[in-house]
């Protein structure tokens, strides 16, 4: 087993994840998987799969757990995040997505599960202060209640086998930053 950072970070839509993954990826040199950017990027190279991933993403869909472990799998089997490890946004979604991401790393355990908690209130304030046009009180509200029906359940699922590390992320950049690597290292 190597020695690289393996991170998982969860945290409702306005609470700081790309920020933060940001600070991660520059403080442990690890590379951000976006399940976001991979299927985009996949969509713009017109491979198979962003042919088929395509129309879901148009009409708002997910893409189903079989394509998008799929997807990550094929990433996390690449050269650059075998030696220096990674940070993964957006994936797991469901706790099947869960299972399988524990079973491909088989032996390299995950180093630490985030959740970066801000209050429902806060990330709403949040989302409204940036000023997009899709950022309306309903599409917030829409946003925010799928994510505790949908990855609540996989923060629990991490939850009860004692993977998950909560971490305030209300107050500056730097400190939230600061409490993450805290985290990261009693973890590892």
């Amino acid at each position: 087993m190597t020695d690289v950072t393996r991170l998982v970070i969860f945290g409702r839509q306005g609470a700081g994840k790309g920020t933060q993954c940001d600070r991660i990826v520059g403080h442990y040199g690890v590379i951000h998987l976006s399940t976001g950017d991979m299927f985009r990027a996949a969509v713009a190279a017109g491979t198979d799969m962003g042919k088929q991933v395509e129309p879901i993403m148009q009409s708002g869909g997910l893409v189903p757990d079989e394509m998008t472990i799929g997807i990550v799998r094929d990433r996390l089997a690449q050269s650059d995040v075998e030696s220096k490890g990674f940070v993964l946004d957006g994936f797991p979604r469901t706790p099947g997505q869960a299972e399988a991401l524990v079973e491909m790393l088989g032996d390299d355990k995950l180093t630490a599960v985030i959740n970066l908690d801000v209050p429902l209130d806060e990330v709403t304030a949040r989302m409204k202060g940036r000023g997009r046009e899709d950022d309306t009180n309903e599409s917030i509200a829409k946003r925010l209640a799928l994510y505790e029906e949908e990855t609540v359940p996989t923060i629990d699922w991490f939850a009860e086998r004692g993977m998950v590390v909560n971490v305030d992320g209300l107050g500056t950049e730097d400190e939230v930053a600061e409490r993450i690597f805290s985290a990261i290292e009693r973890s590892g």
